[in-house]
């Protein structure tokens, strides 16, 4: 699998995501500067997270426009897979590539904390090594992580399996709580219609390793290492 990562000036999350991947497919990620418009011969390229142009505007509104976001809509017409975590999540949903928005975090405080995630859909690249409903850990860290919708495209999202993972309490349970930055329906990420598009706002490459606190995260990169294999 040859993986890429796009590099904004403010993202920080690159390095996380490149030991990430590379402790799952054993080769490094390409780095790609986001005024490079050449993915070719890329099976996976990830937005990571961070703080794009310095979160101006809104959180991902300028990486939008950058250059090699029409790249990436071709990567995702061809069929390509495309991972957004965080800051990358919110550029997807600005670049129109996911539906609703990220507001600010119903405490309007930044979360620097673990959260428990429940995979709600299997049979994706994403999720082909957990089982729908299992529950694992993962870091949030963002200021403008609450997931809105209008309540139709809520309905649409859920109606077509395209809640890719929900925040819950460790043992599975679905409360407001469980969603410390009041995100919709305790919507921690979604799926494109095509499920080779995903939005997550928590951090599944900061436990990727027993010296990073667990592995919690590594099944979602396990699978992804198995695209085009």
């Amino acid at each position: 699998m040859k993986a890429g990562i796009v590099v904004f000036p403010g993202i920080n999350r690159e390095r996380d995501m490149a030991i990430a991947l590379e402790r799952s497919t054993g080769a490094p990620p390409r780095m790609i500067w986001h005024r490079e418009t050449d993915l070719a011969g890329l099976d996976l390229v990830v937005i990571p997270g961070g703080f794009s142009y310095g979160d101006y505007l809104r959180c991902g509104a300028m990486a939008a426009h950058s250059p090699v976001m029409d790249a990436i809509r071709a990567h995702a017409a061809r069929g390509g897979h495309i991972l957004g975590v965080c800051n990358g999540f919110q550029i997807l949903v600005e670049a129109g590539l996911l539906p609703g928005a990220l507001l600010r975090n119903a405490s309007l405080r930044f979360l620097s904390c673990d959260c428990w995630l429940r995979v709600e859909r299997g049979g994706t690249a994403f999720a082909s090594r957990f089982q729908v409903g299992q529950v694992f850990r993962a870091a949030m860290a963002h200021g403008d992580g609450n997931y809105f919708a209008d309540p139709a495209t809520l309905d649409r999202l859920e109606g077509e399996g395209l809640v890719a993972f929900r925040y819950v309490t460790p043992d599975g349970k679905v409360v407001p709580e469980a969603a410390r930055n009041g995100s919709a329906r305790n919507i921690a990420g979604i799926y494109s219609p095509n499920l080779r598009v995903l939005g997550l706002m928590p951090h599944p490459e900061d436990l990727v390793d027993p010296l990073m606190g667990g592995e919690d995260g590594k099944p979602l990169f396990d699978g992804l290492a198995a695209l085009a294999a």
